[in-house]
This record gives structure tokens, C-alpha cells and sequence, in this order.
């Protein structure tokens, strides 16, 4: 998987930059959080989070680590994909909807365009207890277990297996005293599934 990319912005807009390193130009879909710290014709580098599917390679990119973990906690969710995930982090920085999620501020979260009461209500719900601040600082955190839950669900729908299913399976696993890397947990929920 790619982790990260450095190069100089050739194309900036609202919704993608194009990085260019060694040659090759990456279409990197970015937050207008993450558009704001960026300026074209300099060097930067993104925090990546790839997404591939049977018809498309997307690449996500991040300023800090902060925005995409709660990326990665967004698309968690049922019902939010990675473009709904990056308009609500267009729309609120991860500590302000770290905040709202924290302080159950469903409302807070409907004032986003494409966000019903429904999906701010099952956000809030599903994310209240997988998000927090470390102690002192501003930066967001999910609990190793989560972190762990979410890449191995996410390798096991790259293999194209259900995500329902094999949510089934990863948490059966996780409820397990032993202590599991991701590569433990997907080895054991391929022997399951």
C-alpha cells in the first residue's frame, strides 16, 4: 500500500492536487482543509489512503495524520463512502467533528451538505467511543483496537469479501484475548470466512 507521497504541487484545486515525484504526476483527492495548506508549485508531502476497486484506483490525500485517521473512522461507517467522508472533512477540520462527535452534536454534523439526521445520528453513535484527544494536545486518536479492526476490514474488502461479513468475523477474532497484528487477524479471518 502507498503511505505517503512527496513532490512539488503542479495542479492545485478545491478537491485534488496533482504531485509530481520522479517523473509521475499522482491525482491525489484532497479535503478543501487540506487545499488550504497547499500552494502549488511547492513541495509538499501528502499522507496517502488508497482505495482500489475492481474499476478505479483513487488516491486520498492528507496534510496531517489527524485528518486521515478520521477519514479512515468515517469510512468505517455504513453508508459513507470516501467522497462523503472527504466533503465532511471539507466542511469541518477532525478535531472540530472529534468535538461534535464526542458531544453527541448530531446537529453539528446535519449542517453538512448531503448529511441527513439519520447518518449524523449513526455517526455520532458508532464513532462516540472510537474517538478522542491525546492528553495535552490536539490530536486525534482511536484506541489500537479500532485502528486494528479498521485496516483489517479494509484488506478483507480489497480481497472482495463483504464488508458486513467480514466485520462478523474480524470482531469474533478481536474478542480473542491473544493480541493480533493486522496481517494475524486477516491470516485467521480468511480461515473463517
Amino acid at each position: 500500500m502507498l503511505e505517503l507521497v512527496t513532490g512539488t504541487i503542479q495542479k492545485l484545486t478545491p478537491t485534488y492536487a496533482v504531485v509530481v515525484t520522479s517523473g509521475v504526476g499522482f491525482y491525489v483527492n484532497i479535503s478543501l482543509n487540506t487545499c488550504e495548506k497547499l500552494r502549488e508549485n511547492t513541495e509538499t508531502t501528502l499522507l496517502l489512503h488508497e482505495i482500489i476497486r475492481e474499476d478505479t484506483f483513487d488516491l486520498y490525500g492528507f496534510i496531517d495524520e489527524n485528518e486521515r485517521t478520521m477519514f479512515r473512522l468515517l469510512i468505517s461507517i455504513s453508508g459513507i463512502g470516501a467522497n462523503t467522508a472527504r466533503v465532511i472533512l471539507s466542511k469541518m477540520t477532525p478535531s472540530e467533528l472529534a468535538e461534535a462527535i464526542m458531544s453527541g452534536n448530531s446537529a453539528a454534523i446535519q449542517t453538512i451538505k448531503g448529511i441527513g439526521g439519520k447518518t449524523a445520528q449513526r455517526l455520532v453513535l458508532e464513532l462516540k467511543d472510537k474517538v478522542g484527544f491525546a492528553e495535552g494536545e490536539s490530536k486525534i486518536i482511536s484506541s489500537q483496537g479500532n485502528t486494528l479492526k479498521i485496516e483489517s476490514l479494509s484488506a478483507l474488502v480489497m480481497l472482495g469479501y463483504q464488508k458486513n461479513a467480514a466485520e462478523k468475523v474480524v470482531d469474533a477474532i478481536m474478542q480473542e484475548s491473544v493480541q493480533h497484528s493486522v496481517e494475524d487477524v486477516v491470516k485467521l479471518a480468511l480461515k473463517r470466512i
